[in-house]
């Protein structure tokens, strides 16, 4: 049958374009910049006039099967043949439906064991002639990022993706992962959350390179590693399988099931394929998220991070418990099921969020591991890397973490051996999905994207450690990492440098030695509720009241004197006060003075209040002046990690060291200064107050010396 049907394709189809001079050869193709955007058009297009179809689940199936038309027809023409997948110039859409439907009809048959001998395109004509239209001058299996996954996330966004905690990870990145990892040709390799198979073919990639870098003679044979993905979701099983063929590996195993559940539950193919302690390499980005829970008893109790953990006080370890949690993100389910799947001696790259290894409320994930594997890696990617991934993406921080598993019998003592951290700040793309473009003095054009530096360091110190490094590859001796805390730029070269060439000329006073000695009263401060806001004239000081040295305040959020009188003890403020924005996103460090001017007022949770409290001792205008200082920003930053979708700097604050001069007559001079603009500025503001309460006659607002103009 298959004979018969071959034959006919031959017969039928030799797929020629109408004779125009806009014919396209393979090598008029060029690399497209933003694929996204193009599929932004093409989904609004086919949302308001394809016939019979309006769901964007129907559409991105329509678009990924010619998507695959699309790959097949580049990597099956050579660089002087046209290629078929092309409007032919004035072709009339019938006609190009039937060129890619004949298309199709050959992925079909060269890959008929992925695709169904009834699948179709299911697309009108004219919608089928604009997708061609807009995709025909791209190369797509060219382009720096996924272009099946950028499909996905534009068609089918938070709805089906975002809402589980699954996001497409950029090219880049998984690139970057693959590099460092570096899986050769003979070699096992499976992503147990696969999606649509991004890390897959990127691998698949890498192994060919591999393997052309030492047999250029045999440069046609598929490689012999093995591949294999599973992903809970059918549809995205199936594209990864259909990606992975039309790739160049059509015999990946690529399953639908639950990566999560305990083996003995697996689909019987899964279960034949799929073992504990089988894979030498383990690449993923797990589904995470607060909201996203994972439950059942027998589910979880197969999971050392799905029991409860307790903490001994007086040493510090933590200790796996007997009781099982009655829930449990599913980022470190999967963290650990990453590690039951390798073989030892097999490695590990995983895509997590940043709190896990930055939180003290994940010490004991961070004990876990440190007992458990041979951390060698963490890379934090830049927050705007999945800022773009669906409708709107995530402002969730990440880090890469790469690991290796133990051989049996042996294990790398934490106090010994090296961690490569980087700290990468650019990805190539802005939080809406915009090229970061930057031109040299020259006016050269260079886009910013840290991955490939990143990789290359690594290669670079991998194989001389004692190389002088920078945030974008530096090694940690594991012996030094401190308080659990495996966040590459809590340990940045770059800043501890900046500080020590600070020692001879200033003072780095710490700000948790002045607490400790009696000098400054540190304290947060309280949550009154919403509902309180606008019940009366007092102040209730919050994050986005603080901004240049300044305390403004929207007289709608002042309290009532009950609720002022009820916290005045813990949160209320007095000249000389410094609040500094403790939690938040781009805010924390910001620093405001209360002065005299400002009256009584409570602040909120979201704020330290630092109070010196030894007059004379420290001057708080130059410690002030201080605390606004780069070097203190750059500590602050190094030390706020984030917490759920938000930053906070936590018990942190009190590992910051404030740079003070030497010269006395330097630390006069910032005072003075310092306390002029303050209180000219507090002075002005409440004097502008005064004169607009005064045009309508508010004597009580402009009087009131409690109200924080």
């Amino acid at each position: 049958m298959l004979t018969t049907w071959a034959l006919y394709l031959a017969m039928a189809d030799s797929i020629k374009l109408t004779e125009n001079k806009t014919r396209l050869c393979r090598s008029d193709l060029r690399v497209p910049a933003n694929l996204k955007a193009v599929f932004r058009d093409i989904r609004n297009h086919l949302a308001g006039n394809a016939t019979g179809m309006t769901r964007d689940e129907v559409l991105a199936q329509e678009l990924i099967n010619l998507l695959f038309c699309k790959i097949y027809d580049e990597l099956d023409t050579a660089a002087d043949k046209h290629v078929a997948f092309q409007t032919g110039g004035e072709d009339p859409a019938q006609a190009i439906k039937k060129r890619i439907q004949r298309l199709f009809e050959r992925v079909k048959l060269k890959y008929h064991g992925v695709f169904a001998r009834s699948e179709t395109i299911g697309l009108d004509p004219e919608s089928v002639a604009h997708v061609v239209q807009q995709l025909q001058e791209y190369a797509v299996t060219e382009a720096e990022r996924d272009a099946v996954g950028d499909a996905f996330e534009v068609f089918l966004g938070p709805a089906l993706r975002g809402a589980e905690g699954q996001f497409f990870t950029p090219r880049n990145a998984v690139k970057m992962m693959v590099e460092i990892l570096d899986p050769q040709p003979d070699e096992t390799i499976i992503d147990p959350a696969c999606g649509s198979g991004g890390f897959l073919v990127t691998a698949l990639s890498h192994v060919r390179s591999q393997r052309d870098a030492t047999d250029r003679s045999d440069r046609g044979s598929p490689p012999r590693s093995r591949f294999c993905g599973i992903d809970k979701d059918a549809f995205l099983a199936k594209v990864a399988r259909a990606y992975m063929a039309v790739i160049g590996d059509p015999g990946a195993e690529i399953f639908c099931d639950n990566t999560l559940k305990p083996a003995a539950d697996w689909l019987p193919a899964t279960r034949a394929s799929i073992a504990h302690n089988g894979f030498d390499v383990v690449l993923t980005n797990p589904p995470f998220g607060k909201k996203i829970r994972v439950r059942g008893q027998a589910l979880l109790s197969q999971y050392q991070l799905g029991h409860r953990w307790t903490r001994d006080r007086t040493t510090g370890r933590h200790a796996k418990g007997d009781q099982v949690l009655g829930d449990q993100v599913p980022q470190l389910l999967f963290l650990e099921r990453c590690v039951q799947l390798l073989k030892p001696g097999g490695r590990l790259g995983i895509v997590l969020p940043e709190s896990v290894l930055g939180n003290p409320s994940y010490g004991n994930v961070i004990a876990w591991l440190l007992d458990t594997v041979d951390l060698f890696g963490v890379v934090t990617l830049p927050e705007s890397l999945f800022k773009t991934s669906g409708k709107g993406g995530t402002h969730a921080k990440v880090c890469v973490l790469f690991a290796r598993k133990p051989a049996t019998g042996s294990h790398t003592s934490t106090d010994q051996g090296r961690i490569f951290m980087a700290d990468a700040k650019w990805c190539g793309h802005d939080s809406r999905g915009n090229p970061t473009i930057r031109h040299d003095a020259d006016g050269t054009a260079k886009l910013l994207d840290d991955m490939p530096t990143v990789a290359k360091n690594y290669r670079r110190l991998a194989e001389n450690p004692h190389n002088d490094g920078d945030h974008l590859g530096f090694m940690r001796q594991r012996s030094a990492i401190e308080g659990g805390v495996l966040v590459p730029k809590y340990y940045d070269p770059e800043l501890a440098g900046a500080l020590a060439a600070l020692t001879d000329t200033h003072d780095l006073l710490l700000i948790g030695q002045l607490e400790q000695d009696g000098m400054l009263d540190l304290s947060t401060g309280v949550e009154v509720g919403k509902m309180a806001y606008g019940t009366g004239p007092y102040p209730f000081i919050r994050t986005s009241d603080i901004a240049n040295w300044e305390l403004k305040s929207d007289p709608k959020h002042g309290v009532s004197e009950a609720i002022f009188e009820a916290n005045r003890d813990k949160a209320q403020v007095r000249p000389g006060d410094i609040l500094m924005v403790r939690d938040g996103t781009y805010l924390i460090g910001t620093c405001a003075m209360v002065t005299k001017y400002d009256g009584d007022a409570l602040f909120q949770s979201h704020l330290y209040r630092l109070r010196l409290k030894r007059a004379g001792t420290l001057d708080r205008y130059v410690f002030f002046a201080a605390l606004n200082t780069a070097i203190v920003r750059r500590q602050i930053r190094s030390k706020q990690f984030t917490q759920d979708i938000i930053d906070t700097l936590g018990g942190r604050i009190r590992e910051v060291r404030v740079p003070l001069p030497k010269d006395p007559a330097a630390r006069r001079d910032i005072a003075r200064r310092t306390r002029k603009v303050i209180e000219t500025r507090a002075r002005l503001r409440r004097e502008a107050g005064e004169i607009a309460a005064s045009i309508v006659g508010s004597p009580g607002e402009a009087g009131n010396s409690s109200v924080l103009l």
